[in-house]
């Protein structure tokens, strides 16, 4: 019912009382007609509300993200939560929490904190020599070599800085690898 005439003139006709008690409230000195107004007040918002749309779009949307939490139960479980609310922090391997737990479930035999299976075979990121060509170092570079290198690359990748942010996320693979 966007824009319908009859919730309109509701509307219409509800602000024109709660003007017309609070100018009475106002008149009188009356505390008490400017509370009887504010019932008047609440029903010509939710009016309003329904007939500019925007009751039913945030309906929706609530009911929306009560449908997301519960698929997210579904899948992860009632404890996958972080605190907060901060939902599952684990398992998304776009991530960096996921690609740790990848990691993790990787050396643990294939199973994460959580105890989700884990295919030890899918890609975990750059081999070390990968790591040390996209970090500009020889495969005998020691840490601190290593170090220095990452600080270097991530001043000049970093995207607040006007860097790449796909590159900036390959030096910081590259880093995790080799200090790993």
């Amino acid at each position: 019912m966007n824009r319908s005439p009859l919730i309109v003139g509701l509307a219409g006709v509800f602000a024109g009382m709660t003007v017309l008690l609070v100018i009475l409230a106002a008149v009188f000195q009356e505390l008490l007609v400017l509370f009887i107004a504010l019932p008047f007040a609440g029903a010509t918002y939710l009016f309003w509300q329904h007939a500019s749309g925007r009751l039913r779009e945030r309906v929706r949307n609530r009911a929306q993200r009560a449908r997301q939490r519960e698929a997210t139960r579904e899948q992860f479980g009632d404890d996958a939560r972080g605190g907060f609310g901060a939902g599952p922090r684990f398992g998304d391997a776009n991530t960096r929490f996921g690609r740790e737990a990848r990691q993790a479930g990787a050396r643990a035999g294939g199973r994460t904190r959580q105890g989700q299976r884990i295919d030890p075979t899918a890609p975990g990121g750059p081999s070390r020599r990968e790591a040390y060509e996209t970090l500009g170092l020889s495969p005998d570079a020691d840490e601190a070599a290593v170090r220095r290198a990452y600080r270097k690359q991530v001043k000049e990748t970093h995207p607040d800085r006007g860097g790449d942010e796909e590159r900036f996320k390959e030096v910081n693979d590259a880093y995790e690898r080799l200090t790993e």
